[in-house]
């Protein structure tokens, strides 16, 4: 039961990067990035073509891709999600979707459907004695990559000056900008930030699970419910129920295995009944 708890944290490291990024980019624009799914996809398929192609390592993969689909984040708010968003907000949630499938469809023609091999790097190939039970070290070395992305994240947000600013302008854009400060020049590498957290996600996914096209399809519907289940707009909210979510999911598939595909389903639909906006959503959008 413990081995599939620390399973459950594994997969919940995913979750967690994954809502943390879509977190973000909802509290700054209040933008549904249904393209999320396709941007992760997209640092475990980066991370491949490095190796395959041009033999860059996964531990020169692991900075450079989420860099870079950081930077085409910026370029596509700055040219798309930008100019929509003062229309109605179904427009950017149209385009997205739209970006999701044409990303999609574009590694499907280059590479087929078919899962494409990634090797776990030599370093982290062997197995970690937690006193219990042994643990593959890949596994391992995600979850604390996972762990340290969101504290800093969190002491970012919470201990500086840039942190400041940016909760003030996801929870008070229009008090913070009669303060003098210019919310409009934050939006955008925030929602940079977002895609490169996704990307992050990615990479680390490569060596564990299968490198495909449907990757980011098969699991950015798990992760809205995280968002969800957190509170929109929730930073704390969402990574803590990235790793409750992946916990949950994982005891299940332990005890209940018939159930396991819809508790965290259930799990979001008891907590919109106990509390509408989501476990941290009423907090934070107080302070």
């Amino acid at each position: 039961m413990l081995q599939q708890a620390f399973n459950g944290l594994v997969s919940g490291a995913f979750y967690a990067l994954l809502a943390l990024g879509l977190s973000i980019i909802f509290g700054m624009l209040h933008v549904v990035n249904f393209a999320h799914g396709a941007f992760y996809m997209l640092g475990a398929f980066g991370s491949y073509v490095l190796l395959d192609s041009f033999g860059v390592s996964f531990w020169l993969a692991l900075p450079l891709v989420p860099i870079v689909l950081g930077v085409v984040g910026v370029v596509l708010e700055r040219l798309f999600i930008q100019r929509l968003a003062p229309l109605d907000p179904l427009y950017n949630f149209l385009f997205t979707f739209g970006l999701a499938l044409i990303l999609q469809d574009l590694v499907k023609r280059q590479y087929g459907v078919q899962s494409q091999p990634y090797p776990r790097p030599s370093a982290l190939r062997g197995s970690i004695d937690l006193g219990l039970f042994t643990y593959p070290a890949y596994q391992v070395f995600v979850l604390g990559v996972s762990v340290l992305v969101c504290g800093a994240v969190w002491v970012v947000l919470t201990r500086t000056r840039v942190g400041m600013i940016v909760r003030a302008a996801t929870e008070r854009p229009e008090l913070t900008r009669a303060l003098g400060i210019d919310v409009a020049r934050w939006v955008t590498p925030v929602f940079g930030f977002g895609v490169a957290l996704a990307g992050l996600a990615g990479v680390l996914a490569a060596p564990m699970r299968a490198v495909n096209p449907l990757m980011g399809s098969d699991l950015i519907i798990t992760v809205f419910a995280v968002v969800v289940i957190g509170g929109l707009g929730s930073v704390f909210g969402s990574v803590a129920a990235g790793f409750t979510v992946g916990l949950v999911s994982a005891l299940g598939y332990y005890y209940v295995p018939s159930l396991s595909q819809t508790l965290v389903f259930i799990l979001m639909a008891a907590v919109l009944l106990w509390r509408p906006a989501g476990l941290f959503g009423r907090e934070e959008a107080t302070l």
